[in-house]
């Protein structure tokens, strides 16, 4: 019964927490009773703040009582260990960082806690949220908790791992080539990249026209809320958007709604396994109404190659202008960094850009005329826990991709600046909602 507890939804918890049905603190006891037993199988925990959540839990319950409740009030969530919290360490999964303690929060983390929301504890990521699988030098390797030989993707692996496995009701996430989506593909949970700038960020990270911060549930319901709790504009941020999105408490349904579906974004390899399944999430479109429009995007390999000017020229990670001393203390990925980027030194940032232009010009004829753009998340279900973001022997369907991205198809939206959903199988582009 009290594993039943740890997968129930933040709108369900919400709403016994006002019945008084349920307790915040029975919530938060019976998801660290299952961190407890969970986390040393998957790894999906950095700091944990169980003491005090258990007192925030007892003040949550005080507050239903007093009819004072916030609007997440007592819903246990997770914070990625790269987003800033104010007196606590933020490691970015690197040993360089292991004692940092922050000075300022992160906007969307304060609006959280603000909201009532109890940090259960920190979720791991990749050195500096480098990779798409989750392992570092400091914190190991975090597993997949459906099948823990393989990964649950990267760089939100430990935020996704948590959720799916009931450690968590929510967790937060950053995404620039994939790290909220790849890992809700993994581990079959939901994430939303929202629009660059919807959610504020502190600088200089806001200035990274690619990045941008959202929720990863189990639910699309409880996503909305999280969402709408973390979206606005914020003083600190002036790249963030004016006004908050207003998300309706119940939708229309999808009948008439054109789709358009690319099966490999026009050059990816996608095993057969990944195929089939997507096709089969079609069915479930077709079902409700909507029409399919099959394309062909025209992109190209050169997408990679933007993508890598882009990280060449927003990277803050130089591994070329530490001591020997730092250096010694990375990930053999992190230390790879500056070899990796250097495939694209013949390109300009601004190549980049006219390559970025060209990807829009090709798909704007397509979202004029569907809603949606549906494809795969990942070409493969996922790799193995150890995966090497340089293994460059990687093959799928027998031939080689990009070592660390090449299995991920989220680089080409993030480039065409799409706000994205997943629920594995497929990815969700919705260019009409918030």
């Amino acid at each position: 019964m009290a594993d039943d507890l740890c997968y129930i939804s933040a709108t369900d918890a919400i709403a016994a927490f006002r019945k008084k049905t349920l307790s915040p603190v029975e919530l938060v006891d019976a998801l660290i009773a299952r961190c407890e037993r969970i986390n040393p199988k998957i790894n999906a925990l950095t700091y944990t703040f169980f003491d005090r959540a258990r007192d925030q839990a007892r003040q949550a319950e005080q507050r239903y009582g007093a009819g004072k409740a916030r609007k997440l009030e007592g819903v246990p969530v997770l914070i990625k260990d790269q987003h800033e919290m104010k007196g606590e360490i933020t490691t970015h999964g690197s040993r360089l960082y292991e004692n940092h303690v922050d000075t300022v929060s992160q906007p969307f983390v304060d609006r959280l806690l603000r909201a009532g929301t109890i940090p259960l504890a920190r979720s791991t990521t990749p050195e500096f949220a480098s990779a798409t699988v989750t392992h570092s030098e400091l914190w190991g390797v975090t597993r997949n908790p459906w099948n823990t030989r393989y990964a649950p993707g990267g760089s939100t692996g430990g935020g996704a791992a948590a959720v799916a496995a009931g450690m968590t009701v929510l967790s937060d996430g950053g995404d620039f080539a994939g790290s909220i989506r790849v890992p809700s593909s993994c581990c079959g949970v939901f994430g939303y990249k929202p629009p660059v700038g919807r959610v504020p960020m502190l600088p200089p990270g806001n200035l990274n026209d690619h990045v941008s911060h959202g929720p990863i549930t189990r639910t699309v319901a409880d996503a909305a809320l999280m969402y709408g709790v973390m979206a606005g504009p914020d003083p600190v941020d002036p790249t963030s958007l004016p006004g908050r999105p207003q998300i309706p408490a119940s939708f229309k349904p999808l009948k008439g709604w054109k789709v358009a579906f690319s099966p490999d974004l026009g050059f990816y390899q996608v095993v057969p396994e990944v195929a089939k399944a997507v096709r089969a999430a079609l069915d479930a479109f077709r079902d409700m109404g909507c029409t399919i429009e099959e394309i062909d995007l025209g992109w190209d390999e050169r997408t990679v190659l933007a993508f890598l000017v882009q990280s060449r020229e927003l990277g803050f990670v130089r591994p070329q202008d530490m001591t020997a001393k730092q250096r010694g203390m990375l990930s053999k990925y992190i230390l790879y960094r500056p070899k990796r980027l250097a495939k694209a030194k013949h390109l300009r940032y601004t190549d980049g850009l006219l390559i970025r232009t060209e990807m829009y010009a090709k798909l704007q004829p397509f979202l004029e005329r569907n809603r949606i753009l549906l494809c795969p998340t990942l070409s493969v279900p996922s790799v193995k826990a150890t995966h090497s973001p340089i293994d460059f022997s990687f093959k799928i369907n027998g031939h080689k991709v990009e070592p660390g991205i090449g299995w991920s198809t989220t680089i080409p939206l993030t480039l065409s600046r799409s706000r994205s959903i997943t629920l594995l199988p497929i990815e969700s582009h919705i260019f009409c909602g918030l």
